[in-house]
């Protein structure tokens, strides 16, 4: 089955090292879709939690995150074309304790980081019309983008750790994402 992203996401983050694709097929409409993608925050599932807080604990017993657990809030959207596909984006150093994060104060400041110590992440969501369906597609991809040998070098064991439950995360997000707009 093609899982492959097109569109805004290849146009905000060509080129990147490091891609995760989850899709599923959810019976409503893309509006109905696209708000629940909107809607979307990781609290709303409490394994999802517990797996962004078990990430962000040594930040909390080192005192340099407090407050809430990364979620979509923290990511910008950088790119939306009507009900049919969606980009968010963080840039950092995800494999600090505190993420590293960097404000995106636009899409235009996402495109041009001229960081060479971060990376930047995009992730976007694409809704697919199955023709004579009452069923959409809904494909997500998440993107890397290290700018640099040092900054791959340093990203890619944080990665390949964390892949396993990024991949949970994503599965569990779009089923709740499903459930949401199957409810509306």
């Amino acid at each position: 089955m093609d899982t492959a992203q097109t569109g805004l996401l290849d146009i905000i983050l060509p080129r990147y090292q490091f891609m995760e694709t989850h899709h599923i097929v959810i019976r409503a409409s893309p509006a109905h879709i696209m708000e629940s993608i909107r809607a979307y925050r990781a609290g709303h599932d409490p394994l999802v939690r517990m797996a962004i807080g078990m990430r962000e604990l040594p930040a909390r017993l080192m005192g340099t995150r407090g407050g809430r657990m990364l979620d979509l809030d923290d990511f910008t959207v950088v790119g939306q074309e009507g009900n049919v596909e969606i980009v968010f984006a963080l840039m950092g150093a995800f494999w600090e304790a505190d993420y590293g994060l960097v404000p995106i104060p636009s899409p235009e400041a996402f495109a041009a980081c001229d960081h060479t110590g971060i990376c930047r992440l995009a992730m976007g969501f694409h809704i697919r019309t199955c023709p004579d369906h009452p069923y959409n597609r809904v494909v997500t991809q998440t993107r890397v983008d290290c700018p640099t040998h040092a900054s791959r070098r340093r990203f890619a064991p944080y990665w390949y750790a964390i892949r396993p439950v990024s991949g949970l995360i994503r599965r569990r997000m779009l089923n709740r994402i499903r459930m949401m707009a199957e409810r509306a």
